[in-house]
């Protein structure tokens, strides 16, 4: 759930979430954006307040420019225990039914590897003890001391996420191994690395679909891992135009799994290679 990342999730709105979706389906719900993106957090409060100096002035603050609003927005902008609770209250539902399948920490590639910045992992790990945490790591500087990163993740059990998206001279290095045995948990985000960085929409850079040759190496991947751990995720993030459902139903096609639903005929003309495995929907008139 996506959702969590913009605003806190509510209680009554988790619990209808449960209600209305079978009873083995589990959602994993990515970690409210101030846990993680505390500078983007930052800049949204910023941008809400009224304009006293021109208009750069929200950008600035954004920044941590030295004015009064400044102290006040960085101390809004760190996480505090009535944050977590309201969180934990928020998933409640989903937890104590047993429909919560992981907690995502998503961190921005800026987010690099230095002491405070474990300090600050292992203290958020500590605070959702009891929860399964997948970490989702970009910069490289976590994956060159993979010794490191691999000891603190395992000491609270968290899955290192592992992910597919355009490499860069920074980006972070994995060998999409599992970490711990409880769960696995792997992301692919697309190869837009054209998009990556500069777009004029976000959902641009995930404008991607993968052959069915680029994704045989993660459903292979797939296969094999979920014989070493008690649960696999595997999601795909390329959710421009549908592409993540079409990538995800050509998983499930390759791994020999079966593709629940009816498909709207023009998805399927527009995906051949999947149209003997899908069930077209069925038309009212």
């Amino acid at each position: 759930m996506n959702s969590t990342f913009y605003g806190q999730p509510r209680p009554d709105v988790t619990r209808k979430w449960a209600e209305r979706t079978p009873a083995a389906f589990e959602f994993s719900v990515k970690l409210y954006q101030k846990f993680t993106h505390p500078r983007m957090f930052k800049e949204r409060l910023a941008a809400g307040l009224p304009d006293r100096g021109g208009p750069n002035a929200a950008a600035a603050l954004g920044r941590g420019d030295a004015r009064p609003e400044s102290a006040l927005l960085d101390a809004l902008a760190r996480p505090n225990d009535a944050d977590l609770d309201e969180f934990r209250r928020g998933i409640d539902p989903l937890a104590s039914s047993g429909r919560l399948g992981a907690l995502l920490a998503q961190f921005p590639a800026s987010f690099k590897d230095a002491p405070s910045s474990r300090d600050y992992l292992a203290a958020l790990l500590r605070a959702f003890a009891g929860y399964p945490v997948a970490v989702e790591l970009r910069h490289r500087s976590w994956s060159d001391a993979i010794g490191e990163t691999l000891a603190l993740l395992n000491t609270f059990g968290a899955a290192w996420v592992q992910i597919d998206e355009p490499k860069f001279r920074f980006s972070i290095r994995q060998n999409y191994l599992p970490n711990v045995q409880g769960f696995y948990y792997m992301r692919l985000h697309g190869r837009n690395a054209a998009k990556w960085w500069r777009h004029e929409k976000s959902e641009d850079r995930y404008d991607y679909l993968y052959s069915a040759a680029e994704l045989k190496e993660f459903s292979d991947t797939a296969d094999a891992a979920k014989q070493l751990v008690k649960k696999l995720y595997l999601y795909t993030n390329n959710h421009f135009s549908a592409k993540s459902v079409a990538n995800a139903a050509m998983i499930k096609q390759q791994l020999g799994e079966p593709i629940a639903g009816e498909y709207p005929p023009e998805f399927i003309e527009r995906h051949p290679e999947l149209a003997g495995a899908l069930t077209p929907s069925r038309t009212l008139f």
